[in-house]
Parts: C-alpha cells; structure tokens; sequence
C-alpha cells in the first residue's frame, strides 16, 4: 500500500464523478484491529483489498486517477496524517528519528510542487476542503466532514498507546494490495462498473470457506474439506449463508443481515479462538440439525413431529431455526427427552398459527425466539421443567409478542375471511381440520397443490333465485357477513360440478356432492337438510370449539422463584410507558441495570456516538430547521437541560419517557440499528397494577351484561356473532367488508359506537370515508343523528362515531343506558352505512335503472311533484300537495336540504330488492312554531327518537314493498302506487289529527 502512495512527483486524483469519502467509524475501527493483530501475530502481510488507476501524465506530475479503492486510500492517508501531527505536537514519541518528516514527504505531500497544491489526494471539493483542514490548525477542523471524524477516530486510539507509534507505521507498511493500473485505451467506467457488479459477487459462505481454509497447508486444506465443509453444504443444502447466518444467531444471540454474515462470522471466529477444527465440527453439529429442519426427518421416531416440522416449513416462517436447532442440541446432549422435543414443537406451530390469524405483528418475532432458550434456562439454570417453563414464557408475552388467548383467537378465526387469506395458510387451516385427530389422514397439501381439491363455497359465491328464497329476506345481509367466512368454506374435489347450485343438490349429487364425500369435514355438513343463518352459526361453534383443541393455548402450573419483569423493545410504539419505572434494559443481548430512563437514555446515546460520532456531529452543527437537530447542539447552553456526550457534543435530557423514546428511535434509524436490539424490563407498581385489574375486569363484566343485548339486535346481520366478553373497554363486530368492523366502546365518561374504515391501504379507506361522507345528509337523515366524521388523513384508518355522555362503565347504575346504546345505535348505523359501501359495480347498475324507473313515476304521477335534483341513486324525493299545506314553505329559512320546504317523501331504494316511502323533515334553521307542528304530527306515530334537540325526523313510513329479481317498470309502478295509497291516508289523518287539537 504504501509502495502505491510514494513518490514525489505523483496525484492521486478522485474523479468528479467518483461518490464522496463515506467509511464508517466502524470501518476504520476494523482497520485499526487488523493492524493491532499484525503486529500480534508477526504477520508478515495484511490483505488490504485492490486499487485500480489510471495514469494521466501531467508533465513532471504523474496523475492517477482512482476508479476503485479511493476509500481505502484516503483512510491509509487519514492514519498516516494523524500519526504525523501527533509526532510534531509531541503527543506521542518515535524512536527512529523524523518519523513526521518521513510521512509527510513520501506519502502526504509534494513539497517541490509549482503551482502551490502541495498535498498529493486530490479529493472531490467539499471531503478536499476538510482534509486541507487537517493539516492546519485544530480550530480551523470541519466537525461535520467523517474525514474529520475518522482522522480524530485515529488520533484517539492512538494516544491510547496499545501500540507504540512505530509498530503501527510498520503495520501499515505491511497491507498489501493489487494495484490495478489501465493502459491507454481501456474502457475505465466500464471495468468500473465490473467490480462493482453484484453479479459476480462471492456468496457469503464461501468467503467463509476461503477464510477458514486458505490460511492452510494443502493437507491441512483437503483433510478439513473433506471431513467437514463438504459435510456441512450437504447438510445444508448448499445455503450454507443462510445456515451461517442461523449459527451465529445461537451463539451470539443476534442476527446479523445476510450481507454482513461473512463479517459477523469473522469476528466471531477471531473473539472465539477455537482452533479451525473445533470450529468446523461444531459447525458441522448444528449443519446436522439445521439439515433435519428442511428435511424434515427428526430422526426421533416421532410421526407427529415429522409432520409439525413439515406443516411450519409450508409456512415458510424461518425466524424460528435458531431456537428449534437449540431444542434439537439440548435432546441430542441427552438433556431432554424426544416427547418434551415434539411438544416445544407443536407449542411453537399453534403460537405462530394464533399470532397470524389475529395479526399480530411480525416484527417482534426474531428478538423473541432469539432469546426464548436463554430465557427459559435463566429460571433455575436447568432444562427440568423445559416445556412448562416454555409455556409460562410464552404465555407472559405481552403486546406483540403475546400468544393470542383463546377469547381472541376465537374471535378472531370466527369473523375473519378466510377465503381471502394467503394460499400457504389456507392451505394450512383445511388440513388441520381434517387431519387432526386421526391416523386416518388425507394428503390435504398435495391434493391442493395439484388442484384436486379446492376450496368450496357452501351458500355459493353468487346466489340464485332458489338461494336467495331458501337464506330468507335477509339473504343479503348473510351473504355479505358469512360468505368468506370459515363456517360457510369446506374442501371438495367437485367443485365445478356443484358450483351455483341449490343446498340439497350439493348434498346429494351422485359421486360429486357432500354425502358420497371421503373427507371428514363434509360428512357433518351432510346431515343438514338446509343451509342458513342458523346451519351457519351451529358451524361456526363447532370449527371454533375444535380449533382451540387444535391450537391449543398452552396450560402450566410453573412459577418463577423470581417474578419475571414485563418487557417491552424499542420499536413497540403504541406501548403505554406513563408512570413505569425502568428496571433494567438489554442492548445487543447485553443487560445493564438502569437507574432511570435518563441513565438508560445517556448510556445509549453514548454508546451510538462511540461506535459513529458523524451522525450526532451532522445534527448538533446542522443549520436545517429539523426537529432531531433542535434535541442536538455543540453548546450546553442551547438547551434546557443539556447531557455532555463527548466534547462539544450535548443532548437534550429535559424530555418526556414517550420523547426519549421517539428521540432514540430516529438515532437508531440514522445509525441504521435495529429497535429491537433494546429492550426494556419495567418495573410495576402495585397499587397500578391492582387498579388496571379492576377496572378491566369491571369492563369483562359489563359487558358480559351488554353483549347478549347487542347480538339480540344485530342478530339480522350477524355482526357480534362469535364475540365474547373480554376484560377491555371495547368489542368490535364484522359484517364481512374486509377491514371494515363496528365497535363498541365503553369508557369511564363516555359511551361511543366507532364505524371504522381500517383496511391495510390507507387509500382505500380514504376512498370509503369520502364515499360516505358524500351521502353524509342521507345518513344523518335517516338517522335523525349528527355524527362525528374523522377522515384522519394522518392515520391509517378512517372513522365515523356517535357518543352517549356523561356514563361511566365503572358505574354498574350506567349500564342499562349504555347497553341500550350500544345495542340499537350499532345496528342502526350499520344499517345506515352499509347500502353506501357494500354495493358492487352490478348493483350499482340495478339501482341506477331502478332509480330511473322511480323518478320517471314522480314525473307521470298527478299527485305528487318530483325533485330530481334533490334525487339520487338511493333517494327519490317528492312532495304533495296535501302535506305541502300542512308543513309550508319558509323562504327565508332554508331547511337541511338546502331548500325552502322542509319536508320530502322519499323513495328508499338501497336493496335493489325493495322499496318504501318515508316523509322527513329538517328543523335546521326552523322556528318554535315548525317544531311544536312537528310533535302534534309526531303524535300519531311516535318516532323511536324522542330529542329535544333534533335536527332530522322519520314522521311516517310505508310498508317495504319487494319486487323481483329483475322487475319490469309495471311491477315497481304497482309497488309505489301502493305505498302512494299509505300516504293519503295518513295524509287525512294528519288533517283531522290537526284539526282536532285546533279545535
């Protein structure tokens, strides 16, 4: 290397269009390492990587231009620039004379240059700037240039003196390189853009191979080979990184990405010491049982476990390796037995299979396998107990990474739409179905992967005439809530045949239909002699009864001897930490005890900035008006209460638990550190604790009373079917539109129903809310109600809520009220809402025409006026001339509509399958004298809504007059003519009712 940087008449020159100096203090903390083993080991010689140059003869100067390795060049520079300016300021001492002199003259400078440049790096112009710099004063550095911040790197580790000044100049003369020089001619962005190929590039387990055998004699090479390497890709299947990679997760508790394995592998074998031997054998242990996951074959004359290991490799969740090849290690050592091993396995397979069907998020997946061994062996130190102790850790796991229980699972599995779920899961459920429980299995994954099974619809997708009579009038409803759902879904190997058609024909077609059928699941479906709502609902039990066997949450009686403290990682944002005291935290699976959030908050902070000081550097000189920089400054007195990181570094201290947390976020994002390597374990306070129960179990309690009245009113729809009580302020009801859920909520002062838009896309449940809200008149119409719309543009989920105040469900006095709201107002938005979200493009089509129809009625119809442009899709709106004398006109005060007339009819068409006639009325802006005719006329059919304060109001409605499927314009002028009939007469009694309070 040094060879390539001498003489006095060269530059080395960095193209313009070369990136700037970007090493890491990481990077150069490696090289110094490298360095100190050099000179350790008596190395020889140091592999430093390659240069490739081309030479531009500039008269007496010989230019080379770097084209690869201008950042190993310019950190050698650094290194040697540092040891130069602590010799000359006397801060370290040389024994062989003019050590600075010599530096500088052969490898830094040209002192004899003519045109006053007299440093030989000719560095793109900002990272030129700061190196000129370092040749002058202290106080003229750039803090914020990395040159700056590596070169003092350099400086620091040298004044430690762990290696004299001397050893380390004669270490840097031993890092060799391939020095690649181009002739004239040679395309350099071409082979430029060659080594920096990913194409090329060595996988990293063999960079692992060549660094574990090439530092061997040829014999030592091909003996290890043979008895070890080539056992280990066999074993491996060839992914030898993948496997490294799971390796390195067991002994070092963290899990380095596939693109640093080689690195992170290296320094383990360099910390480690093993002799290479050892090492591999080891390796080639773990490469076995690593083997006996993919394949599949325990090798402990387990048929279960084979299967349980079969079933979870078709999830492809692989986070799971490193503690599943621990499990295999502790029954291979003889300190388990084969059965603890298949009941770890089956307790693993059901806790991933609950978290992914209550979604629980992923993220915290990694962190808790890569723990859950050493977690467990911390109880007592032993392997006694091993599956109780599992059980109770998994079991504790709060948050994301809880074992869902079975009130959710339950719930969840029951309202979910199954069909839509990932194929591998699908797949997955239906042969736990059929196969649990018996020796008798069908090959459930293969038949599926041929297609010979597929995954029938009982109540088909699309109904027929025969379906829609034999669900009832309230077909739509259970179609649109139970069509997807796992109640309604079974396997078949005729699904074409059956199709579209009836129940019974399903049921008995020769050879095809449910009754001939060999998989068990159909046989019980046979017995049935009609399929609905109630057929849906006694299915629907009996899947959820069998899966809580299948998945069964784990049962234990073991406790600690010491309490376990709750946890929670850095990346878990939506964990309440208000009033939590800090225990203790763990960082890169290194716990410390911590005194306070402050202590942890200083001691992280520190410890990012030792490992990289540009980041905190960049912030506390950043002339940006960025909320991260405002935390960060070089003077104490910029901030309230400033925390002294290193010199002229300072941190705000003065912050919230919740700030410090978000602050340390945004640090680990820009140092490019995972959030979950920091874990925290909470202290909590009793007397907290003790009233957090309390109150949830009030909650459990309440709604235990509720629940059955809010199922009882939405038992139409289904849409709390399968809820159970549960010990929280909230229960949320599906009426199958993906993503979109009703929920209950009961507070300690107040009562609210939240109609929720919370799909996985954002835009789509934009798109949904903007839909309702321009229909926001007709709803609130219907409703008699204003509502509280929150399009939330900054969250991810849309809302739609009413409130019932001044209750507290910690008051059992309160209940009967809050039920009753609970009950009618969930049914009656839904109602409200539902007809504007649920309607595909083909039935939009049909009530477009049937809404044509509608207005062409009002127009031929002598006794009553339209208002087409008070008419829409779902509302045709008229007035008569009877109830036009009765409610007047008020010009100067227009009414909700907009208009000076402050009722309509309205035709209802929100079906497709229906009509009726209601007369509203808006009291917006109106006076005493409208609102006291409003309640004379109100007398003779009460509204269920009595407000003082209302602003809508249903005065009468006609009777629902059904048509069919596709009715004729004579059909729906029968039906209106009908209800027109309805209103004269109220018409008359209305004008006596009046006329007999006048008088």
């Amino acid at each position: 290397m040094l060879q390539f940087m001498e003489g006095a008449n060269n530059r080395y020159v960095i193209p313009v269009y070369q990136r700037k100096y970007e090493w890491k203090q990481d990077n150069c903390q490696q090289l110094y390492m490298d360095l100190k083993r050099v000179v350790a080991q008596n190395r020889n010689s140091h592999f430093f990587g390659s240069i490739v140059s081309s030479v531009m003869p500039d008269g007496a100067k010989i230019e080379y231009h770097i084209i690869d390795g201008q950042q190993r060049l310019t950190t050698i520079t650094l290194l040697l620039l540092a040891i130069r300016n602590l010799v000359i300021a006397g801060k370290v001492k040389s024994q062989f004379g003019k050590l600075d002199e010599e530096i500088n003259m052969r490898f830094l400078t040209a002192p004899w240059s003519h045109d006053g440049d007299t440093i030989k790096l000719h560095l793109v112009k900002s990272d030129r700037d700061a190196l000129e710099k370092l040749f002058g004063p202290t106080e003229d550095f750039d803090p914020t240039s990395p040159l700056t911040q590596n070169y003092q790197f350099f400086c620091n580790e040298i004044l430690k003196e762990e290696l004299s000044v001397d050893a380390l100049y004669a270490a840097i003369g031993k890092l060799e390189i391939i020095s690649i020089t181009l002739e004239q001619g040679d395309d350099a962005q071409l082979i430029f853009e060659s080594l920096n190929s990913t194409g090329l590039a060595l996988p990293e387990g063999d960079k692992i191979r060549n660094y574990v055998l090439m530092g061997l004699s040829p014999r030592e090479q091909k003996q290890l080979y043979e008895d070890y390497w080539c056992k280990i890709e066999t074993c491996t299947n060839d992914d030898v990184s993948v496997f490294v990679r799971d390796y390195l997760s067991i002994k070092q508790q963290t899990t380095p990405t596939i693109s640093a394995v080689y690195r992170t592998f290296k320094e383990y074998a360099e910390t480690s010491m093993l002799p290479t031997e050892s090492l591999l054998r080891d390796m080639l242990c773990y490469a076995r049982l690593f083997q006996k996951l993919w394949t599949c074959r325990s090798e402990l004359d387990a048929p279960q476990l084979d299967a349980c290991l079969y079933r979870m490799k078709r999830l492809e969740i692989n986070v799971t390796r490193p503690f599943l090849m621990q499990i295999l290690k502790l029954n291979l050592d003889g300190k388990i037995s084969a059965t603890d091993v298949q009941q770890i396995f089956l307790m693993v397979e059901n806790y991933l299979f609950r978290r992914n069907i209550c979604e629980v998020p992923t993220n915290a997946l990694n962190k808790v396998f890569l723990n859950l061994n050493k977690e467990i062996l911390r109880f007592d130190n032993t392997t006694d107990r091993y599956v109780d102790k599992l059980a109770y850790s998994l079991r504790a796991k709060k948050e994301s990474s809880r074992f869902p229980d079975d009130r959710e699972f339950v719930t969840e599995l029951a309202n979910k739409q199954v069909y839509q779920m990932r194929g591998k899961y699908k797949a997955y459920l239906f042969e736990r179905f059929e196969n649990f429980g018996t020796v008798e299995t069908k090959d459930v994954f293969r038949h599926l992967d041929q297609n010979t099974y597929t995954i029938e619809h009982i109540m088909p997708q699309h109904l027929t005439p025969e379906w829609i009579e034999d669900l009832g009038p309230n077909y739509a409803d259970i179609h649109a809530t139970w069509l997807h759902r796992l109640a309604n879904l079974t396997l078949t190997g005729y699904n074409p045949s059956l199709s579209n058609n009836t129940f019974s024909e399903k049921r008995d077609a020769a050879n095809t239909g449910y009754k001939e059928s060999g998989l068990r699941m159909n046989q019980k479906i046979a017995t049935k002699t009609k399929w609905g709502l109630a057929e849906l609902e006694e299915r629907n039990q009996e899947m959820m009864d069998r899966a809580i066997h299948i998945w069964a949450y784990p049962q234990t009686d073991f406790q600690p001897a010491v309490r376990e403290f709750d946890s929670c990682t850095l990346d878990e944002e939506d964990v309440d930490l208000t009033g939590r005291d800090l225990a203790k935290f763990s960082y890169r699976n290194s716990e410390q005890p911590a005194s306070s959030w402050v202590d942890m908050f200083e001691r992280i902070v520190k410890s990012l900035h030792q490992r990289d000081t540009s980041v905190l550097m960049r912030l506390a000189y950043c002339t940006d008006d960025t909320d991260l920089a405002g935390y960060v400054s070089p003077k104490a007195d910029r901030l309230r209460s400033a925390l002294l990181i290193s010199d002229n570094i300072y941190v705000e201290r003065n912050t919230s638990t919740a700030l410090k947390l978000s602050i340390l976020r945004r640090l680990f994002a820009l140092y490019g550190e995972d959030p979950t390597d920091l874990v925290f374990y909470l202290k909590e306070p009793e007397n907290e604790k003790h009233a957090e129960t309390t109150r949830l179990e009030i909650c459990r309690r309440y709604w235990e009373y509720a629940l059955p009245l809010i199922q009882r009113q939405n038992c139409h729809r289904g849409t709390f079917s399968g809820v159970s009580p549960r010990a929280t302020n909230s229960i949320a009801g599906f009426f199958g539109i993906s993503g979109f859920y009703v929920s209950c909520v009961a507070n300690q002062s107040v009562a609210r129903i939240d109609f929720c838009l919370g799909k996985s896309d954002p835009a789509k449940n934009k798109e949904a809310f903007d839909n309702l809200f321009s229909h926001k008149a007709e709803i609130e119409e219907e409703l008699g109600m204003e509502l509280v719309w929150e399009r939330a543009n900054q969250y991810k989920i849309s809302w739609v809520c009413l409130h019932l105040k001044d209750v507290n469900v910690m008051k059992e006095a309160d209940w009967p009220r809050m039920a009753k709201f609970h009950a009618e107002w969930s049914d009656k938005i839904c109602n409200a809402m539902l007809p504007y979200l649920s309607m595909d493009d083909e039935g939009k089509i049909k009530l477009d025409a049937i809404a044509s129809i509608l207005r062409e009625w009002t127009t031929s119809c002598d006794l009553v006026q339209e208002h087409p442009e008070k008419s829409g899709r779902k509302l045709t709106r008229f007035t008569t001339k009877a109830m036009s004398k009765i409610i007047p006109d008020t010009p100067d005060a227009v009414s909700g509509w907009n208009t000076p007339n402050r009722y309509f009819y309205e035709i209802v068409n929100s079906t497709g399958n229906s009509i009726y006639i209601k007369l509203a009325v808006s009291a917006k802006n109106a006076t005493s004298s409208f609102i006291e005719l409003s309640d004379k006329i109100n007398e003779l059919n009460p509204a269920k809504l009595e407000r003082k304060e209302w602003q809508w109001r249903t005065l009468f409605r006609t009777k629902t007059m059904r048509f069919s499927e596709n009715p004729t314009k004579e059909e729906i002028f029968a039906c209106l003519d009908k209800c027109l009939q309805e209103i004269l007469v109220y018409e008359e009694d209305v004008q006596r009712h009046l006329e007999s309070n006048h008088s």
